[in-house]
């Protein structure tokens, strides 16, 4: 996967994200969209950091294709 595949990605699913979010802002959202929400936020996430991993691989020399979609654990377990 290319930037560019990584950068659609992200517009796919932050666009599906904020669908989700009108419907609850609305009161409409049920069980199951707010499961998506969850669901949505760990894979934008992961999508993020895969990005900043190959811009970080690529401006350090090194091939941005070795770069791997890290696991829910690892992603959602960093501390700011």
């Amino acid at each position: 996967m290319d930037d560019q595949q990584v950068i659609d990605r992200i517009n796919e699913l932050a666009s599906d994200e904020h669908e989700l979010w009108n419907r609850e802002s609305v009161g409409n959202a049920t069980d199951a969209d707010r499961e998506r929400l969850r669901e949505l936020e760990v894979t934008l996430d992961r999508c993020w950091d895969l990005l900043h991993q190959r811009r970080a691989r690529r401006a350090a020399g090194m091939d941005p294709d070795e770069a791997q979609v890290r696991n829910e654990s690892q992603i959602e377990g960093y501390l700011g």
